[in-house]
């Protein structure tokens, strides 16, 4: 997913609309994206009860929020990456696609953007949409500064409103070969460590903080750096490795 928060690296950006086309065919993502919400339902499992407001930072081509609108009211799908919205809205065209979702292209650093919906319809420049449910996925670790993104996104939560990120954890610094060398572009920190992330989160005001390992996966990364040409393996490129990923909650 691209980086769309404060701070966003445009270098980053721009890689991420020159992969956008082709960003659905990677099986890679498709999985982590449906354990990425796995994670949500298990450490917030009445959220959807109510069908919530959802805000979804870094949305890339959509593969979270078209699996997470059916359970949602309306799911605001944020990318600072304009290629990557551009796939999600060929899909948000679909006859069978989901009729509740608002794709937007921008930096979102200011709850009241006037770029964002209205809480009020009939007062469209009024007070903005507050949210029940704020999802990020693979997005924290191509955020140089992520104070400033946690302060907007407590900003845009509703009262009891919570935020659940994803993102591979900052283990060791093995965790560097998660990237190709050559998809090191607007990597901005390899993983997010854990008690550090908790921190943070409880410094900008959340409450009930919860950050733990949700879910592992066994990745090919080169062997060594620079083995991928273009960023892929080739046939007997690579090794396997395993990496946890990390579910951030926190409360309004």
């Amino acid at each position: 997913m691209s980086d769309a928060g404060s701070n966003a690296s445009s270098a980053g950006t721009e890689r991420f609309n020159a992969d956008a086309a082709a960003w659905d065919n990677n099986p890679y993502f498709h999985l982590m994206s449906s354990e990425a919400l796995k994670a949500i339902k298990k450490n917030l499992p009445s959220v959807f009860d109510n069908k919530p407001d959802v805000l979804e930072i870094g949305c890339g081509t959509g593969l979270l929020t078209v699996d997470v609108a059916p359970a949602a009211n309306r799911v605001v799908a944020v990318d600072t990456a304009e290629g990557m919205i551009d796939v999600l809205i060929s899909k948000l065209v679909k006859p069978d696609a989901p009729q509740n979702v608002t794709p937007l292209s921008f930096l979102l650093e200011d709850p009241e953007d006037l770029r964002l919906p209205p809480a009020d319809d009939s007062d469209p420049d009024g007070p903005r949409l507050k949210y029940d449910l704020i999802t990020s996925h693979l997005v924290l670790h191509h955020i140089p500064d992520l104070k400033p993104v946690l302060e907007t996104m407590l900003g845009c939560l509703k009262e009891g409103g919570a935020i659940a990120l994803t993102d591979y954890e900052d283990f060791a610094p093995e965790a560097r070969r998660f990237h190709p060398e050559d998809k090191m572009e607007g990597v901005e920190r390899h993983g997010v460590p854990r008690e550090w992330m908790a921190n943070l989160m409880r410094e900008v005001g959340f409450r009930d903080v919860k950050v733990e390992v949700a879910w592992e996966h066994m990745k090919i990364v080169e062997k060594y750096p620079g083995e991928f040409k273009n960023g892929e393996p080739a046939e007997g490129e690579g090794e396997l490795m395993n990496f946890s990923y990390i579910i951030c909650i926190g409360k309004k």
